[in-house]
């Protein structure tokens, strides 16, 4: 039995004819690995998917969620419009207390919406700073200077509740303060350091095992009213670029710092606390990596698939990529990037010796080595078991 400090995942995807996930020009993503450019999925990009997944393993879909927003006009949209909306307090009041709660949340140019920068807030802190600017109106209906200051005094260190800063209040009073996604993900908060929330699940960029494989689609619009007196011709001409791809994926869950998030338990105390909301978000995770793809273009490409190949280790030892399997270009078929993949694990293995326990679902028979071969359900009930218990089967 192994001790579950740590969840790895890796996984092989493969898209056609696909653009999953673009840069500034619209062409997809790249970067340079191994001596060959490979086509490369953002972390953003991913993490974006799983997180607005609307499906039976969606994370809005597990009972303790709370859900977050990642927005720059959560204030002006979820906490003043409200109030706005209701009758009894004056614009010059209502202006005045929404400019300094842009500026407590967002920092001190948070009064320019250009500014801002999107921050991911949870249902528990909108409802918090709801209330409270709706107190701070109802205090003060027509007298906008000492609402201001009001508000501002709300955002400032030197309050009376016990020194403490606002995100740092409510955060210590309030389950899941950031939402079930800032638990997963993290999040920054440049106006108060103490509202930061460190992430528990880390993902990498995903790459080709092989190099890029691209082409440039040309396209033709026609138009359906057009008459023979018009012009002969499209309406309409362009072009976009489609690539291909085997993908390899990495996922690292830090689990105790997936409990301290979720329960609010010190990380060092994880196994003694509550592990059954973590358990239930591991099981969801694992079917989202599996099965939610990237992409734009979603009309045009239909860029569907699911994982051929995915494995999970469990362990406490620092974790580690198996990206170097793939420095190396190797074919682009699921069973060269599986045997590759297996034959490096087997070579760490060698020089480090085996210290995880390790799952894998496959389409294609797997040699991974000392890996049991699962179903993806028995896989991610395997992986929120092994959370739940705080070790290994």
């Amino acid at each position: 039995m192994t001790t579950p400090r740590f969840l790895q995942v890796h996984t092989l995807h493969s898209y056609p004819a696909a653009l999953l996930n673009r840069d500034d020009s619209g062409l997809a993503k790249r970067m340079p690995f191994g001596g060959s450019v490979r086509t490369r999925v953002s972390s953003q990009c991913l993490k974006r998917h799983w997180r607005m997944a609307d499906d039976e393993y969606s994370v809005r879909n597990i009972d303790a969620s709370r859900h977050a927003v990642r927005s720059r006009e959560v204030v002006t949209r979820q906490v003043m419009q409200p109030l706005r909306d209701a009758a009894g307090v004056s614009k010059d009041v209502l202006d005045a207390v929404e400019n300094a709660f842009q500026e407590g949340v967002y920092g001190e140019k948070g009064s320019d919406r250009r500014s801002r920068q999107p921050l991911l807030l949870g249902l528990p802190e909108v409802e918090y700073l709801r209330d409270q600017a709706k107190a701070i109106c109802g205090a003060n209906p027509g007298d906008a200077k000492a609402a201001a200051d009001a508000a501002k005094l709300l955002f400032s260190p030197k309050r009376a509740n016990d020194q403490r800063q606002n995100f740092s209040a409510f955060r210590q009073n309030t389950q899941l303060p950031g939402g079930l996604v800032g638990a997963l993900f993290g999040r920054m908060v440049t106006s108060d350091p103490a509202a930061n929330i460190e992430a528990a699940v880390h993902v990498a960029h995903a790459f080709t095992v092989h190099a890029e494989e691209s082409e440039s689609d040309y396209f033709s619009v026609v138009d359906d009213l057009q008459t023979p007196d018009d012009d002969a011709g499209a309406a309409h001409i362009g072009d976009m670029e489609l690539t291909a791809g085997l993908f390899y994926g990495y996922v690292v869950v830090d689990v105790p710092g997936l409990v301290s998030n979720l329960t609010g338990a010190e990380s060092e105390d994880w196994q003694n606390a509550d592990r059954g909301l973590a358990a239930t978000v591991i099981e969801h995770l694992a079917h989202l990596i599996a099965t939610v793809s990237p992409g734009a273009k979603l009309g045009a490409t239909a860029p569907y698939g699911y994982a051929e190949l995915m494995l999970i280790e469990a362990g406490a030892r620092q974790p580690r990529s198996l990206a170097n399997a793939f420095r190396a270009e190797v074919q682009p078929q699921t069973q060269a990037a599986a045997a590759a993949l297996a034959g490096y694990l087997g070579k760490l293995d060698d020089c480090y010796g085996v210290h995880e326990s390790r799952r894998v679902m496959s389409l294609d028979p797997c040699d991974a080595p000392s890996a049991q071969r699962l179903g993806l359900d028995d896989l991610a009930a395997w992986a929120a078991e092994a959370v739940r218990r705080g070790q290994t089967a």
